[in-house]
């Protein structure tokens, strides 16, 4: 084994360099790069702390195919991984951004896998190197993005699927990591089917060919798309699926007021108002911009996305230096017309689709189905263009390129380790972590803590920060939480009490007021207050503030004696 091992080492050095490169890239700094965790990888950690502790969810649910979180239903997947990092790393930024990090590294090697068997060893090897380094797949390969750990499952599928025609075991693999991927994040659900259709038409007569020579290995794989896929169908007929995906779809109720209002404006007869407007010609259309929305160039190569926590605003997703290599990759890959070329281009038709179901545009994360066709692409390209040149004139070609492209890199390190952390603190939910350790210094003084929803759900960030035992979270007397409004509230758990930022009292004489309508006040007592740094009883003395990394305050922590 160690001679196989170090053969393959021998002969993949440059592969070797690439992933240790990969893995410097999505490690350095994780604690503070992206700049805290937020409140989704919060969320994360702490219920994979609690699965570890308790074998229960924070709700109290056992070993759950789909977790509460905050009323959007996170898949379990990246939260069971989670738990296991956490049993060697215990509860940090590290622990929840490990499989992250683990994924986005092996989304680099079965890019090489995948490449090399489509194509060849120096195609494979700068596709590895661009999906290591372009911005789309470094920035999500370091904070806990379910996305980013499903592309990797995905990936490996595809590999693993092209290679079952050589080794028909490969098979199994395949459907099952392409199982694992449709549990990991919601955009895999629509993708995968599509991809798994798609794969079966274009390799029909190959798996026609594993089907007569292995039939246990074929009918393995079935019966694995059955167990990992009906679960989901069945879960998505069911509110529970239907949960995140309510929230984020075209048709919604604004979508209905603007097709009634339109419907009313027509200057056609009713029954034409209503063939031209209704629900079906409204998503079709919304649905189609969308679509093509992903291919603009100025949303992969100038300004990429418009969510702050999923890219760097107003740069691209890939450098722009790889714009004119990856025209001439699709212009190849259209003129070879095999089953290669069905794949690649099929899979960048139905990239977009999970992410143009959904109203928000240009969203980062759901389009992540992309990846790493751009770098592959780019790698065809570079390739043809290699090819076209005297010896003389490739190394000078390829000098300039990597010179151009190293700027590139170097630019965007620089504003992602210097510029994006100063500017969108604020973002990440900075300042928790700083909240929680001034708490926990001082907790014993207090007969009750106050925290104010400025900033969204601040109950997880205290269970995870002061590494709150699940088990006496889940028996605390003063636990108060509920489902209202389709999300899950918590008022208070042990002396913590959650107020929203609008119900803080300005006179030391009103009330507090929670989210269920429950009134207390610190009469007689010694409570500390944290809220935004401008909104407090007038009376009440401040004791700390934390700001964001720009310098602006983000918290007032206040006390009213």
């Amino acid at each position: 084994m160690s001679k196989r091992v170090f053969n393959f080492i021998r002969k993949n050095r440059l592969l070797l360099l690439i992933t240790i490169f990969a893995v410097l890239l999505r490690v350095i700094a994780i604690n503070k790069l992206p700049p805290s965790l937020n409140w989704d990888e919060i969320s994360h950690g702490y219920n994979a702390y609690s699965i570890l502790k308790t074998g229960k969810d924070e709700w109290g649910k056992t070993l759950p195919i789909i977790f509460r979180a905050y009323g959007d239903q996170k898949l379990p997947l990246y939260i069971y991984l989670t738990a296991l990092s956490e049993v060697f790393l215990g509860l940090n930024e590290l622990a929840v951004r490990l499989p992250s990090i683990v994924g986005g590294v092996l989304t680099v090697i079965f890019t090489f896998l995948l490449t090399r068997k489509l194509f060849n060893q120096k195609v494979a090897l700068l596709s590895a190197l661009l999906v290591s380094i372009e911005p789309w797949s470094l920035f999500l390969s370091r904070a806990a993005f379910e996305a980013n750990l499903s592309l990797t499952l995905i990936v490996a599928g595809v590999y693993f699927f092209v290679s079952s025609f050589e080794k028909p075991k490969r098979l199994v693999l395949s459907t099952f990591l392409f199982g694992l991927s449709v549990w990991t994040y919601n955009s895999a659900r629509v993708f995968v089917p599509l991809l798994i259709i798609s794969l079966g038409l274009i390799y029909k007569e190959k798996l026609m060919h594993i089907w007569k020579k292995n039939k246990f290995y074929t009918a393995t794989s079935l019966f694995m798309i059955l167990f990992f896929l009906l679960p989901m169908f069945w879960q998505l007929a069911n509110s529970i699926g239907q949960a995140r995906y309510s929230e984020v779809a075209i048709i919604d109720q604004g979508a209905i007021a603007q097709i009634n209002e339109a419907r009313g404006d027509s200057n056609f007869s009713p029954l034409m108002a209503r063939a031209l407007h209704n629900k079906v010609t409204y998503f079709t259309v919304n649905f189609a911009k969308r679509w093509f929305s992903y291919f603009s160039p100025q949303y992969l190569f100038t300004k990429g996305g418009t969510h702050f926590q999923f890219s760097l605003p107003d740069h691209g997703l890939i450098y722009l230096v790889n714009f004119p290599f990856i025209i001439i990759g699709l212009i190849y890959l259209l003129k070879r017309k095999d089953k290669t070329s069905l794949l690649l281009l099929g899979w960048l038709f139905l990239a977009p689709i999970p992410a143009s179901l959904t109203r928000d545009t240009n969203h980062v994360l759901r389009s992540i189905t992309f990846l790493p066709i751009p770098m592959i692409l780019t790698a065809l390209g570079y390739e043809q263009i290699i090819n076209s040149l005297k010896k003389k004139s490739k190394n000078y070609f390829a000098i300039l390129y990597f010179l151009i492209l190293s700027l590139f890199f170097a630019n965007y390190a620089k504003r992602y380790t210097t510029d994006y952390p100063k500017n969108y603190s604020w973002s990440w939910q900075y300042g928790y972590k700083e909240v929680a350790g001034y708490v926990e210094k001082d907790y014993a003084k207090y007969d009750k803590i106050i925290v104010s929803k400025k900033y969204g759900e601040p109950h997880e960030f205290f269970l995870f920060y002061l590494s709150w035992d699940p088990e006496q979270y889940m028996k605390d007397p003063n636990l108060k939480r509920f489902f209202q409004s389709n999300w899950y509230w918590v008022d208070r758990f042990d002396k913590f009490y959650f107020v929203n930022d609008w119900d803080l009292p300005k006179d030391d004489k009103d009330e507090f007021i929670l989210e269920s309508g429950e009134e207390f006040n610190c009469n007689g007592q010694n409570c500390l207050l944290v809220t935004g740094p401008d909104n407090f009883p007038k009376s009440w003395k401040k004791l700390e503030t934390i700001n964001f990394k720009d310098g602006k305050a983000a918290f007032g922590i206040f006390t009213n004696k």
